[in-house]
């Protein structure tokens, strides 16, 4: 079965070909146009700049990876959550094509796209035990999902207030590092001291699966307020200590919701899943306290957002004979996974 993917739920235009032979899901062409260097000159993302991008890039992305309707078996597109300029612009592409290839369609949750990353280029049968417990982590996700099986979640908690990567941008932009800030952050912390500043760690020890990070941005603005001028080498420790709080509150929380479900698989997913230390951290951290459990990290590649794990979310839904048709799929900006 081959699925055409397609994303464009925030400032990132993508398209992929996903190729599932013989139980082995295998990623063709894959392509995204980013956005970032043209919303970093207003310090973010623009809704409107971003879908009239999406409109512009989107068949031009379709015409360079060369597919046809007779090469495909269905298409999957981002329905939500996301921008809805831009999911609109996914979302009506996806079902022209469907409409004039005579293709079934899907829409795809963009969390859940994220989560089946983690078998792009894996033997489908298989591949992993449940329950799995995995940590959904983005700019504006942050969140811990049990998972009996794929399409089968429960939400155990959530953020409360801002989400982990909603915190890194903040940060950067309180020390102004650019946009998009998380990268910034943390390649400035790689440099830096984590114990320099004793910044909090949020709800670390209330008994719930629950994340907040708002306390821990509101202490990063009180400690900058202390004085006018900052050196680099204490801009480097800031971030350091700042992202070792982030870091060591999403393990945590994630080691205890997976004792208390007895997960035998622990996946990460999201944007922020591309953080070094929070991939060494969970993966060292899994293996030295949760015996018998597999920490499952995504590739680099399929961690922001693209279409290539679109593809493979939607072709679990395709594989069981699912078509939301072309008429009657409309995107959802808010649409939750797990409630």
């Amino acid at each position: 079965m081959r699925i055409l993917g397609i994303e464009t739920s925030c400032d990132e235009t993508s398209v992929a070909l996903l190729d599932v032979n013989k139980g082995v899901a295998r990623m063709g062409k894959h392509l995204t146009a980013s956005q970032v260097l043209k919303h970093a000159q207003y310090g973010g993302v623009v809704p409107e700049v971003a879908a009239r991008l999406h409109v512009e890039t989107l068949p031009l992305l379709i015409d360079e990876l060369g597919v046809s309707g007779k090469d495909v078996d269905g298409i999957a597109v981002t329905r939500g959550p996301g921008l809805i300029t831009s999911l609109r612009v996914g979302t009506d592409f996806a079902r022209a094509l469907a409409y004039g290839w005579k293709k079934p369609i899907v829409g795809v949750n963009h969390i859940e796209g994220h989560i089946a990353a983690n078998w792009i280029g894996k033997k489908l049968a298989g591949a992993y035990r449940f329950p799995a417990l995995v940590l959904v982590v983005s700019g504006g996700h942050t969140e811990l999902i049990l998972m009996k099986g794929f399409g089968k979640y429960e939400r155990l908690g959530s953020t409360l207030d801002d989400a982990a990567g909603e915190a890194f941008d903040k940060v950067a932009k309180m020390l102004d590092l650019g946009y998009p800030g998380g990268p910034a952050v943390s390649k400035r912390a790689l440099k830096g001291n984590p114990l320099e500043f004793p910044f909090p760690r949020p709800l670390l020890n209330k008994p719930n699966f629950d994340f907040s990070f708002s306390g821990l941005k509101t202490a990063v603005l009180y400690t900058l307020q202390r004085k006018k001028a900052w050196s680099e080498k204490e801009v480097d420790d800031l971030c350091a200590s700042f992202q070792a709080a982030v870091v060591e509150t999403l393990v945590a929380k994630t080691l205890r919701a997976a004792k208390a479900k007895k997960a035998k698989t622990v996946f990460l997913a999201g944007g922020v899943a591309a953080n070094g230390l929070l991939r060494e951290t969970l993966a060292a951290t899994v293996a030295s306290e949760l015996k018998d459990v597999e920490a499952i990290i995504p590739a680099l590649e399929y961690c922001t957002d693209n279409a290539a794990m679109i593809a493979m979310a939607g072709y679990f839904h395709l594989s069981k004979k699912e078509n939301d048709g072309w008429k009657g799929m409309e995107p959802d900006p808010s649409w939750e996974l797990g409630l």
